[in-house]
């Protein structure tokens, strides 16, 4: 265990005039407040805050974090409280450590909802201030270390979890090094087989290959020197295990397959040595095609700068070089760590602006705007892990504009990038000049133009094209929006034939008072609401006018025998065949049917009622049309056919399930199944059916081509939730294709 006067040293090392009373004294209170605990390797509490200050001094850090880190658990695992950490040692430390305590309360491995709402307060939490993150990596990863002493479970849910967030965090941080180690100790716990043998076959391979990292080393050194660059420092190394792992499983490759194990960093002393190295590499050796990248005219958004190119070497093997200054390789391994954050802007050697932020940190505090604008913590989830993870593209506008994405983005992410409202209204792109699909992948260099149209709505379906979180979540919001307004227009329809109904005038003003009582944020909600069959249109009646009494609807025989005459909102009469309910007499009589019709709201009477062809299942936002002298049918409000009474608002009625009330009845839908035309795939499809508890009504197959078969299956089913189980387990069929419920 490290003693006091060594931490002391090691931080006078980088900096002489640093603050020793204040790191003496954080040490002595840690000693004290965590006094007998012991981790549960055995060792004494105290060594986890000193090791966590030791991984913090090899970035540089300044005493204050250093004291941080010292203090880091006191608040959670001792008596020590806020208000005296303040007092002791300042607010700003205080704060700092209140941050990390919040931090280490939260569980990031959990079911998706909670694991987004608490990636959310990780975020916020590090988004004041950088080094609460830099302490909780730097605590993230000596616990790592130590993870072997944890029970089985644990180490899976906390590998799990660094895997997940923090080993990409670091790496968006810029802090390759600690990514690296977080990566190849979760892959340990995560999948100790293969980790094990990975980890053989580069030893195997190390052994073989004995001495060539070495040669290789002396060989570009040589070169370099007597080239003229004689201050060029050459290092190279073997791949890590899960690097090596990786790039096996993402390319499909077995060990054998990969041909650049190891790489070699070149740092010089300025960026024009830098590209003079690469000249002097390239006339030496041939260059493997499509391997270069600039990252020093166009650095990744973590600030990380570089120049890489694949060479075939010495030994014929093939051999990735990074080129970099000192400053720049600084930065490639400690990242936001390496940048001056609390002094003012200045110029340093290699022409880089010491701003206060750098533009990785930029990247967390645009991350943290996304809050704002999620919609839900799932999508917020997501939207941040694609930015994790994902490589990069850097494309320009046609002004010069450099607009950077992640690897495998498309016009429509592009045009999101540039601003929400341009993504909403694109219909097409240029690329290079010329007009291309908008599923094109973009590649680097792409200068690309928008082709924008104002009456443009994003299709829902470009949800699964784009790759970066801005333009999904923009995406589901116009989609939303869009359907939205559909349910306001048939929830206005609605509300207005009620209100006529009732001799009361419909307005959206009136129903702001009795917005409260309706429980919605402001009348276009509730309007939607009523379209989508959420929200009664008589509920909206009774809250905008209290005193209002509902009024049985009544029928007048029409005097043929069995049929009756039904007055419509607007005062046209239909003939519907029922019969008269016993107890009544007089020129009026009142119809009951409830029992006929099953559990559906809004009809009275013992009217025929029946379903389209296609069916509808409780669940469904469905509506009801008036047929003179047919009755009443009942459609889902997908129903193409609903469009033929866009014309007839008079016939619409509206209807929805009493989900409130016993089902005892099944109900049919259609759904249309494209599978392969192999044996067996029939039986799969039955088998799947059956083990849900569905019925099949009616079956009809047709061969649509050589290897599909298109099968259209009429199923009664209890409610939508038991109909969309079914096309859920349909899809993950291999045998199935496609599978969709028929609406027409």
């Amino acid at each position: 265990m490290m003693r006091q006067y060594e931490l002391v040293e090691r931080v006078q090392q980088y900096k002489p005039d640093a603050n020793e009373a204040l790191l003496n004294k954080a040490y002595v209170y840690a000693m004290q407040k965590h006094g007998q605990q012991k981790r549960a390797s055995g060792d004494p509490y105290i060594s986890h805050p000193l090791e966590v200050a030791a991984i913090l001094t090899d970035m540089h850090l300044d005493e204050s974090t250093i004291a941080v880190a010292l203090l880091h658990d006191t608040i959670e695992d001792t008596t020590a409280t806020r208000a005296e950490i303040d007092e002791l040692f300042g607010e700003d430390i205080g704060r700092l450590v209140e941050g990390l305590t919040k931090i280490k309360k939260l569980d990031l491995v959990t079911k998706k909802a909670k694991q987004a709402e608490n990636l959310r307060k990780l975020l916020l939490a590090i988004s004041d201030d950088v080094r609460v993150l830099l302490v909780k990596l730097a605590d993230r990863l000596h616990n790592m270390r130590t993870l072997d002493h944890m029970s089985a479970d644990k180490r899976a849910r906390i590998s799990e979890e660094t895997m997940e967030i923090y080993a990409p965090l670091a790496g968006r941080m810029g802090m390759q090094d600690m990514r690296e180690e977080l990566e190849e100790l979760s892959f340990r716990h995560m999948n100790p087989e293969a980790y094990e043998t990975v980890t053989k076959r580069l030893e195997e391979l190390s052994k073989r290959n004995e001495g060539i990292v070495k040669k290789i080393e002396a060989e570009l050194r040589d070169l370099l020197v007597a080239s003229g660059l004689t201050s060029a420092y050459v290092k190279g190394r073997q791949k890590k295990p899960y690097s090596v792992f990786r790039k096996m499983q993402s390319k499909s490759l077995s060990f054998e397959q990969l041909s650049d194990v190891y790489g070699f960093r070149l740092i010089v002393e300025d960026i024009p040595s830098c590209y003079r190295a690469l000249g002097i590499v390239h006339t030496r050796w041939r260059v493997v095609p499509g391997r270069f990248k600039d990252y020093i005219s166009t650095p990744k958004q973590n600030d990380y700068r570089s120049l890489h190119t694949t060479i075939v070497g010495p030994s014929s093997q093939r051999i990735e070089l990074q080129i970099r200054t000192k400053r720049m390789h600084e930065i490639a391994e400690f990242g936001i760590a390496a940048h001056t954050l609390y002094k003012d802007g200045a110029t340093n050697a290699d022409g880089d602006i010491l701003s206060r932020e750098s533009n990785a940190y930029s990247w967390l505090r645009h991350t943290i705007e996304a809050l704002a604008e999620g919609d839900s913590p799932e999508e917020f989830l997501e939207h941040t892990k694609l930015e994790l993870f994902q490589d990069q593209v850097f494309c320009f506008t046609p002004k010069g504009k450099l607009i950077a994405l992640p690897r495998g983005a498309t016009p429509i992410d592009f045009a999101y990038a540039v601003h929400t409202n341009i993504g909403d209204t694109t219909v097409g792109a240029k690329i290079n000049g010329r007009i291309m699909p908008l599923v094109t992948r973009l590649a680097n260099g792409d200068e690309v133009e928008i082709i924008r149209s104002g009456v443009q709505v994003p299709p829902a379906a470009w949800e699964e094209i784009v790759v970066t979180g801005k333009a999904r979540a923009a995406i589901r919001r116009a989609t939303r929006m869009a359907i939205r307004k559909q349910y306001a227009g048939l929830g206005h329809r609605i509300l207005e034939r009620t209100f006529n109904r009732a001799g009361k005038i419909f307005s959206r003003e009136a129903m702001k008072p009795a917005l409260h009582r309706l429980g919605q944020k402001d009348v276009e909600d509730a309007i939607a609401a009523v379209g989508r069959g959420e929200m009664s249109s008589l509920d909206v009646l009774r809250a905008v006018y209290p005193d209002h009494q509902d009024e049985r609807v009544t029928v007048k025989p029409s005097g043929d025998d069995g049929w009756f005459n039904v007055r419509s909102a607007a005062g046209m009469i239909f003939k519907i065949p029922g019969k008269t309910k016993a107890g009544h007499d007089g020129g009026h009589s009142e119809i009951d049917t409830d029992a006929d019709i099953g559990p559906i709201r809004g009809l009275s009477g013992n009217v025929d009622v029946k379903f389209a062809p296609t069916g509808a299942v409780p669940g469904d936002r469905i509506v009801g049309i008036m047929d003179q002298g047919k009755g009443i049918t009942i459609y889902p409000i997908q129903s193409p056919s609903l469009q033929r009474f866009d014309d007839q608002p008079d016939r619409w009625i509206d209807v929805r399930w009493d989900l409130d009330e016993a089902n005892k009845s099944r109900f049919m839908a259609r759904i249309m199944v494209n599978g392969l035309n192999e044996p067996g795939t029939l039986a799969k499809v039955a088998q799947t059916v059956a083990g849900l508890d569905v019925n099949i009504r009616l079956l009809n197959t047709v061969r649509v081509a050589a290897d599909f078969t298109e099968m259209m299956l009429e199923v009664e089913v209890w409610d939508l939730r038991q109909l969309n189980q079914l096309l859920a387990q349909m899809k993950e069929l291999d045998c199935i294709a496609t599978v969709r419920r028929l609406y027409e």
